[in-house]
C-alpha cells in the first residue's frame, strides 16, 4: 500500500478533504482511522456517504489500519490516512505504518486547549504526542488547505510555550 498522504482533521472527510486533498495527493482510498468513530455507527455511514466519486472510503480502528496496510491484497491502494488526534497517528506507526509526514489541518478548540494556529487547538495529550512523532523522525505541519505554507507544529508549539 502506497500513503499519499497523512492528515489529521477531526472532521475526517468533509469539502475541503473530499474535493482539494484527495485530488492534490492522488488517492484512490480514504482510511479514517478512528476507534471512536468507527464505533459511531451514524457518523461512519455520513462519512461513507461523502467520500467523493472513485474513491472508496473505509471507517476503521487504528489496528485495522495497521493491518490493512501490511496485508499485501491491498498493494494497489494509494491511501489518504485521517485521523482525528495526534495520539491515534503515533498509534499507527508503532504498529508499522511509516509515515514521513503529518500534517496537522484541523482541530477544533475545546475547553482547555491551546490554539496553536488558526485552526489547530492542542491539548496536553496532543502536544505529547506530536512530540514523539517528531522524535521519531517524522515532519509534522501545520496546513488547513494544500495551498499554504508548512508550518512547522514544533515552531508553533514553542510560540506558545508549549515545547
Amino acid at each position: 500500500m502506497e500513503i499519499a498522504f497523512c492528515r489529521i482533521d477531526d472532521r475526517l472527510i468533509h469539502g475541503q478533504v473530499a474535493t482539494v486533498w484527495t485530488k492534490v495527493t492522488g488517492c484512490n482510498r480514504i482510511f479514517c482511522c478512528s476507534d471512536e468513530v468507527a464505533q459511531d455507527t451514524m457518523r461512519k455511514k455520513l462519512l461513507l456517504q461523502v467520500a467523493p466519486p472513485g474513491i472508496k472510503a473505509y471507517v476503521i480502528p487504528v489496528a485495522k489500519a495497521c493491518e490493512a496496510y501490511k496485508n499485501p491484497k491491498y498493494a494497489p491502494f494509494k491511501t489518504l490516512f485521517l485521523f482525528t488526534k495526534p495520539a491515534d497517528v503515533v498509534r499507527a506507526v508503532k504498529g508499522g505504518i511509516p509515515f514521513k509526514s503529518v500534517n496537522l489541518g484541523g482541530m477544533c478548540y475545546k475547553d482547555g486547549d491551546t490554539l496553536i494556529s488558526q485552526a489547530v487547538a492542542v491539548n496536553a495529550e496532543d502536544v505529547a504526542a506530536i512530540k514523539e512523532l517528531v522524535s521519531m523522525g517524522i515532519e509534522v505541519e501545520i496546513r488547513k488547505i494544500a495551498t499554504e505554507q508548512k508550518i512547522d507544529a514544533m515552531d508553533a508549539l514553542k510560540a506558545k510555550g508549549l515545547a
